[in-house]
Formats: C-alpha cells, sequence, structure tokens
C-alpha cells in the first residue's frame, strides 16, 4: 500500500518534463550548492559519519532544496515523504506521524520533507518537536524565508539550517549543457542569446530548464540572436516579496550603499526595488530616514531634498515622480555623513529612562506665583540675551545630575562649523563655570 503523500509511479511512455527527466539521480549529482555538499561540507561530513540529522533549508526557489532531500533520503535509506506546509493540515500531519510510526515500529525510519514549512503556525511547527525526539521522523523542512523570523525556536535548536544559494551562471550554463545532451541537440541560439537565456533564470534552476523546454520545440533555420529571444520569451518576474526577506534585505543594501556613499550601488537597490513593485512611497519615507539617520547635520539640507522629491512624487505619481526619488537617492549618496545628531537622539533617550524624575533646576522654571517665587523657582536665572556674547553659560540639567555629553559633531559638511560652536560655548561654559 503506497505511503499517504507518495507520488504515484508514472507510465514510461507519459511525457515527463525536462524538469523532471534531469532530476539528479546522486547528491554527486546536484549542481551547485557546494558550500553544504562538498566533503568538508556540513552535509559531506554528516553522511561520512552516519548521523544525519533534522535540517533546514533556506535559499530562494529553484536551487535544489527537494531534489537534495530526496536524495539524502536514498543515501541513508530512509522512506521519503514529502508535504507542503500551504496544503497539509492537522488531520493530515496526524496520519503522517501515524504512519511514520508504524514505519518505525518495523525497522525502517522515514525522512519526512516539509515545502514550506514557515507557513505552518506555532502549534503546528511544535507539533513535530515530539516525532523529532523520539526518532519518529527525520525532518527536513524548507523555506525561502528567514527562518530566525519565521520558524520557532524549539524547532531550530533541534534543526540545522542550511542556506542553499541562486545558481550561478557558471552553474546554469552546465544545466543547459546536461538539458542539451539529455534532448540530444543544441539549444538554436547565438552566443549572446544563451547567455540572456541563464540571465532570464535569474539564479533558478527549474525556471531555465522550463525556459529551454520552451525554446527547444521552437523550429528555427538559424541560431536565434539575444533580440529574437527577447521577442519570443517573456522576462521572468523578479523575485521580490514585498513583505519577505527580499524586502528587507534590498532595502538593507539600498540603505547601506547610501551610508557609504555609493551612488551607484544606490541607484542600483532602489531600481531593484522598483522593478520588484515596490511602493515609491515607502522609499520615499526610507530615504528620508536615512537623510536624518546618517546624514543628519553634515548637510542640513538632505532632508529637505528629500522631502522635496517625496512631495514631487505625490504630484507626479509614476512613473514620471520616480525620478525626483532617484535624485534624492544620489544626493543622499554624495552628501557628507554624520550620524552625531542620531546617537545624541539615542543616549539622550538613555539619559532621559534613567533620569526621569529628576526636576529641572529650579533656576529655570517659572514662577507665575507668588508661592513659587518663596520656594525659589526662577531665582538667580540669567536671561542670556542680557550678556555681552548672548550666552550665561547657566546649567540646565538637573540639580544632581552630572552634565553628560550628547552630541559630538564630526569634522565633515556643515557640522564641522558646528563643532566650532560647541567647543566655543563649551570654552566660555567652563571659564564662567
Amino acid at each position: 500500500m503506497a505511503d499517504l503523500f507518495d507520488t504515484p509511479d508514472l507510465s514510461s511512455d507519459a511525457p515527463r518534463p525536462l524538469a523532471d527527466r534531469l532530476r539528479p539521480r546522486a547528491l554527486s549529482e546536484v549542481i551547485g550548492q557546494a558550500q553544504v555538499l562538498g566533503p568538508e561540507a556540513p552535509l559531506g561530513v554528516m553522511l561520512a559519519s552516519g548521523s544525519l540529522g533534522s535540517l533546514i533549508f533556506w535559499g530562494p526557489p529553484g536551487v535544489g532544496k527537494t531534489t537534495i532531500a530526496r536524495l539524502l533520503a536514498d543515501e541513508t535509506d530512509l522512506t521519503f515523504i514529502q508535504i507542503s506546509a500551504i496544503f497539509t493540515g492537522v488531520p493530515e500531519l496526524r496520519k503522517v506521524f501515524e504512519a511514520a510510526k508504524m514505519r518505525r515500529a518495523n525497522g525502517q525510519g522515514t525522512l519526512l520533507f516539509v515545502d514550506e514549512i514557515h507557513r505552518f503556525n506555532k502549534a503546528q511547527q511544535d507539533g513535530f518537536l515530539p516525532h523529532m525526539e523520539d526518532g519518529t521522523i527525520l525532518l527536513v523542512g524548507a523555506t525561502t524565508e528567514n527562518p530566525s523570523f519565521e520558524l520557532n525556536a524549539a524547532l531550530l535548536s533541534r534543526s540545522q539550517v542550511l542556506v542553499l544559494e541562486r545558481l550561478s551562471l557558471t552553474d546554469l550554463e552546465l544545466m543547459a549543457q546536461r538539458a542539451e545532451h539529455e534532448l540530444d541537440r543544441p539549444l538554436p541560439l547565438d552566443g549572446s542569446a544563451r547567455e540572456a537565456l541563464l540571465e532570464m533564470a535569474d539564479g533558478d534552476g527549474r525556471a531555465l530548464l522550463n525556459l529551454i523546454e520552451q525554446v527547444a520545440a521552437w523550429k528555427t533555420d538559424a541560431p536565434l540572436s539575444a533580440d529574437a529571444l527577447a521577442a519570443r520569451l517573456m522576462k521572468r518576474a523578479a523575485q521580490y516579496d514585498k513583505s519577505g526577506d527580499a524586502h528587507y534585505n534590498l532595502i538593507s543594501a539600498l540603505h547601506k550603499s547610501v551610508r557609504g556613499s555609493d551612488p551607484d550601488a544606490a541607484l542600483y537597490w532602489f531600481a531593484r526595488m522598483l522593478e520588484g513593485g515596490e511602493d515609491p512611497r515607502y522609499l520615499a519615507r526610507r530615504i528620508t530616514r536615512m537623510a536624518v539617520e546618517d546624514i543628519g547635520l553634515a548637510d542640513p539640507q538632505a532632508q529637505a531634498v528629500c522631502l522635496q522629491g517625496w512631495e514631487t512624487y505625490e504630484r507626479l505619481g509614476s512613473p514620471e515622480g520616480e525620478l525626483a526619488l532617484a535624485q534624492a537617492v544620489t544626493y543622499l549618496a554624495l552628501a557628507p555623513k554624520s550620524n552625531a545628531a542620531y546617537v545624541a537622539y539615542k543616549a539622550a533617550r538613555s539619559a532621559a529612562k534613567q533620569t526621569g524624575s529628576e526636576p529641572p533646576p529650579k533656576h529655570i522654571l517659572n514662577a507665575p506665583t507668588s508661592m513659587m517665587k518663596d520656594q525659589g523657582y526662577g531665582a538667580g536665572y540669567a536671561y542670556d540675551h542680557d550678556a555681552e556674547d548672548g550666552f550665561s553659560g547657566q546649567n540646565y540639567f538637573p540639580e544632581t545630575m552630572k552634565r553628560p555629553v550628547l552630541y559630538a559633531p564630526v569634522e565633515r559638511g556643515y557640522e564641522r562649523e558646528l563643532k566650532k560652536r560647541m567647543d566655543y560655548f563649551a570654552k566660555l561654559r567652563a571659564k564662567r563655570g
């Protein structure tokens, strides 16, 4: 009797997709992922020592997560069972676990491969734990999302996370050569078109084989050029999930490119997010944040440039308004950088938490009533404008609090002038202290 969720055998005469026909039959045939499959890599060491444990494969689509899991089952003589968290509920999970228990009682282990494991909620993820601990199943989960955010700590503590990477152009070329061998004919493409085809796959092996299958079916008199290929094939949409890892990874790349004063890289990541369908208003908000966090008072104009770009986008909309945001990104990347105001703000918040009940010194408090005057409110206050240089040098911190240094301007941009002022006032304060 077939196990639950086993794939039924197909007739040998039934047509099979190219991706299925080229599925590796051994781990040594897997293209790419040497960082996990090599002799000294995690899986290579586990298999050599005979101590395979539960795993979480984290990586983009089409890089071999399912294939490697299936081959691991073959290598370790475990029954391979595959489920998807999208289509599997609690009743189906119970059946899977019961079947695995029966298998174990008969001396046969189970490798349970769970695709999209991050789709299970906390209770469902917890349901795997006892079956992992007693050896009923060896769990191999696959996810495109960051396991640190999407999977329970208890599940992660019982598994090893292995990162699978998008396939390189070299990997994809090797896959294309295997496909041509399987098809017993070369692809009808010239050199530039072949490169374009590999680029279209965007690191996804499954996508490449699907594209190759389409191209191989064309009847052509001569190899196609890159332009002819583009006319016949729709470019694959870039992998981008506005609420997933790609969203956070790309905004991080944009922010760090701006902070690193690289306008070319900043514009590239900005464009990548737009091409992925990101809301330009989100980008407008984030680049304004970059202005106040990483440029600050080194260039006070930077914040105004961002706000003007944001307002221009709101008036023009897409795509015209996106140019204003691109200009703001370029300006930020080339602006002098300082996080001194940001650091000072965080230090001030920290100090406020620690001394949150300390009152202001009485000499800077208003005294609208005679009772308040009797309490010393306002007594001894020095009106700064009456001083010859407009600076009294009085203390404005709580009387019991040691004066901190929160804002330390840098020697860059406009903050160079602010630093001169800070030093000037510090000398006057010490003189009159």
